[in-house]
């Protein structure tokens, strides 16, 4: 099985086009059109047409649907189509679906995208206001009747444990913050573009839920992004360096459940990342001493800690101080704290754009970038490298 050995997918697969449109708090249109405009962005950037796409990726929590974007987007037959669920946790997963259906000849060009009016229409922050009775609901029931009704608040939990078990303040949070906004300062495609923070501002920003400060929480933003994957041998022939899918994995731990996993022997680590992670070093033969970049899901700033920890960058207890000494150019986008929140897809787009060597704050050299989804919930992550 997968979780014990190395699989084949990686090499064999690539990014060769990524498209976003503008990242703001009202867009003004629809989540579709969004949708349409960052694939065709990607399509343009890719130096493909609408014509050649015959496979499309997106979230279960996507409000446009395949068929409905291929439509709007002048697409033909479509021979594969996919949506991978658990929200922010699906986003390296996208990629990994599209590289599966090129390397099995399903399709030959898969588009992944996101899209979501998440500010000036629905409001992840705004917590649980109804939910229809489901088996995957249930979980929810233990939490939602004692106040645990947000995403903040769900996370607090397991952050409060991790400050308790390794002796740490809230400052240990800020780190991440303050490295994520410097980067968004001199990015300026992002929301938080010259408004870096300190420690300072970040301890004396409210609180949201003991011990998360605003400053802790991601954006909530409109917008769209897409990425265009295809075989390597046909990514040579494109305008675009491709960005190699070294490997992909998904993960989910032992008791899992999305953001209350809170049954588990131990709260102070992510072990559906820990899957994730184990897989991505034995399929792309890499350890954390190889990766130049990390591009690591920031809804939540503890999170980031975490999953360095669970990763091997650093011991456990120790990622605070990894963070603040910088010893990884991490989230040079600025992250979903400092560019926006897409559900990890720009972060995906931040990595194309190392290898490529067109960042806004380019990591001279950076050849191999890790790429992390969501935490909390079932995840993914990717591991992408330049074509040698």
């Amino acid at each position: 099985m997968s979780v014990r050995g190395r699989d084949g997918l990686g090499g064999r697969a690539a990014v060769v086009g990524i498209g976003a449109t503008e990242f703001s708090k009202d867009s003004g249109r629809s989540e579709l059109r969004l949708a349409v405009e960052a694939v065709r962005a990607a399509l343009d950037d890719a130096g493909l047409t609408p014509g050649d796409v015959d496979g499309l990726v997106t979230f279960t929590m996507d409000t446009s649907p395949e068929i409905t974007l291929a439509q709007a987007c002048g697409m033909g037959e479509l021979s594969f189509f996919s949506r991978v669920h658990y929200g922010g946790g699906a986003a390296c997963a996208t990629v990994q679906q599209a590289a599966l259906a090129v390397a099995t000849g399903v399709a030959e060009v898969v588009v992944c995208y996101r899209a979501f009016n998440e500010r000036s229409g629905r409001r992840f922050g705004s917590g649980v206001q109804h939910r229809e009775p489901s088996a995957e609901g249930v979980a929810l029931g233990w939490a939602l009747p004692f106040g645990l009704l947000t995403p903040a608040s769900w996370v607090a939990m397991a952050a409060q444990r991790y400050l308790h078990a390794h002796g740490l303040t809230p400052e240990a949070f800020g780190h991440v913050a303050v490295v994520d906004r410097g980067y968004a300062a001199t990015n300026p495609a992002a929301y938080f573009h010259g408004r870096p923070i300190t420690l300072a501002d970040h301890a004396a920003s409210r609180w949201i839920v003991e011990p998360l400060r605003l400053l802790d929480c991601c954006q909530e933003t409109d917008g769209g992004q897409a990425l265009v994957v295809t075989s390597v041998e046909r990514a040579r022939d494109l305008p675009q360096k491709p960005a190699v899918i070294a490997a992909a994995a998904q993960g989910a731990g032992r008791a899992q459940e999305q953001m209350t996993s809170f049954y588990r022997d131990d709260l102070t680590g992510l072990p559906e990342m820990g899957v994730v992670a184990r897989q991505l070093w034995r399929t792309s033969g890499l350890a954390p001493a190889d990766i130049d970049v990390g591009i690591l899901y920031d809804h939540f700033t503890p999170f980031v800690l975490m999953q360095l920890e669970e990763f091997g960058f650093c011991a456990r207890g120790e990622a605070a101080g990894f963070v603040a000494e910088e010893r990884l150019p991490l989230n040079t986008h600025g992250g979903q704290l400092g560019e926006a929140y897409l559900h990890g897809m720009n972060g995906i787009a931040e990595g194309v754009r190392q290898l490529r060597g067109t960042a806004a704050n380019q990591i001279p050299g950076a050849g191999r970038i890790l790429v992390t989804a969501g935490t909390g919930v079932p995840t993914s992550g990717l591991v992408l490298a330049a074509d040698d």
